[in-house]
């Protein structure tokens, strides 16, 4: 049987081929060796970014981000794993669109670039789509048509696979829904409790981050084995957008983000859930208007609006003793993840594993600390030393409930999307789209 990355290789080799650059003898070697796909992760105001090396396992190389679009200070940055060093520089960039441009001229001027083969981009909103797709124009039409659903993220990311497209037309282009991996939630959790007409429109709860869940579930398995990705996993991606998701079966079953990423859990900048008559009071006593209160909950809230000083944790941590403001934004982001935790563990009938993951779930031990202190009822109980060393395993040995710290790499999973669908007819889709 042969596997999807070698699947991947051998499919990057025909398309190399027939772009006619080099003789046969050189592309063999280039598929069996070099042939790469380039990773593109944009962000509300940021785009990272990474080339793969086809192959088992995929091998990362150069990869690095643009930071700041739109505002000042805008940087291009980078690093090359394969010895070739780390750097950055200014850029102008106002929009995706100019930082995209600027970020393909760069990328054109680097040793191994007329080796890739296929773009893959996550893209936040995806709705009813349940796997990673060839980019086709009746998918970018779909894209445009759901906008509104992800004002912050969908008009960029599609701005970002434009100019791909325009810049090199022939170049293959894989699509990664963020939402995918939520689909197998139950009905009764996708349900919003509002009128039946808009659920037929398509407003329901979708959540996000999937690309990220869907490479734990997969770390979790090769760490811990497949008895343990099928049991009752809670997973906690704690960044700047922060959520979880409940899996049972290897499947998700629940999440907290819902309609959009800016409900379940207290976040940077995002309120998480609020109470909805919040938006007609706002709008009665300080005419609010409904832009206005967009940017609230999305822009300036979480963190950010609790303490008045700062959406990073980090600060946060360092000014509470000091910041009563400060503090209490600390206790509430603790305080609501523990409430979802538990939550989650309803719903699944149990807990066996919990695994923190993303920047502050990675990196943040005294989060984990606080987030798991009184949970002890449920079977979760730290290792204050594991813990303290962002150790892979940071639970008690005696613990019924495993707790784990899992890194979680969404470029490497859209790379392994793109291998995946690149396989028997992916030309013929390539050629017809």
């Amino acid at each position: 049987m042969v596997s999807g990355y070698r699947r991947c290789a051998v499919f990057l080799f025909f398309i190399f081929k027939d772009k006619g650059t080099v003789d046969e003898g050189s592309q063999m070697k280039a598929a069996k060796t070099k042939a790469s796909v380039l990773t593109i992760n944009g962000g509300s105001s940021s785009v990272k970014f990474a080339l793969y090396q086809a192959g088992e396992p995929l091998k990362r190389g150069l990869h690095g981000k643009i930071d700041r679009i739109g505002l000042s200070g805008t940087n291009l940055s980078f690093n090359d794993l394969t010895g070739k060093g780390h750097g950055h520089h200014g850029i102008a960039a106002s929009d995706h669109r100019s930082a995209a441009n600027v970020l393909i001229d760069w990328l054109e001027t680097q040793n191994g670039f007329e080796l890739v083969q296929a773009v893959g981009h996550r893209v936040v909103h995806g709705m009813k789509h349940i796997q990673p797709e060839m980019v086709t124009q009746d998918l970018l039409d779909e894209l445009h048509r759901i906008r509104p659903y992800d004002p912050d993220h969908l008009p960029r990311e599609i701005e970002l696979i434009e100019t791909f497209r325009h810049r090199h037309p022939k170049l293959p282009q894989v699509a990664c829904f963020d939402t995918a991996f939520h689909q197998t939630m139950p009905r009764v959790a996708k349900l919003l409790p509002i009128p039946r007409r808009f659920d037929v429109k398509g407003v329901q709860r979708y959540g996000f981050h999937g690309l990220s869940y869907a490479y734990l579930m997969e770390e979790l398995a090769r760490i811990a084995g497949q008895k343990a990705a099928q049991g009752r996993v809670i997973l906690a991606h704690l960044g700047n957008g922060a959520s979880l998701a409940a899996v049972l079966g290897g499947k998700s079953i629940d999440t907290s983000m819902g309609f959009t990423p800016t409900a379940g859990l207290v976040m940077s900048t995002r309120s998480g859930d609020l109470d909805p008559g919040l938006a007609p009071y706002l709008a009665r006593t300080e005419q609010m208007t409904t832009k206005q209160f967009y940017e609230m909950v999305n822009h300036e809230s979480g963190l950010l609006g609790v303490s008045e000083t700062s959406s990073d944790m980090r600060d946060l941590l360092a000014q509470e003793l000091h910041d009563g403001r400060a503090a209490e934004a600390v206790e509430l982001f603790c305080y609501q993840t523990r409430k979802w935790i538990g939550s989650f563990a309803a719903a699944l009938g149990g807990l066996d594993t919990l695994v923190f993951s993303a920047g502050l779930g990675e990196n943040c031990p005294s989060v984990r600390a606080r987030i798991c202190d009184g949970l002890g009822f449920m079977g979760i109980e730290l290792n204050g030393s594991r813990n303290e060393e962002n150790a892979g395993m940071i639970s008690a040995n005696s613990a019924p409930v495993t707790v784990r710290v899992i890194r979680t790499d969404e470029e490497l999973m859209i790379a392994r999307s793109v291998c995946r669908i690149l396989g028997p007819g992916a030309s013929k889709k390539r050629i017809e789209s």
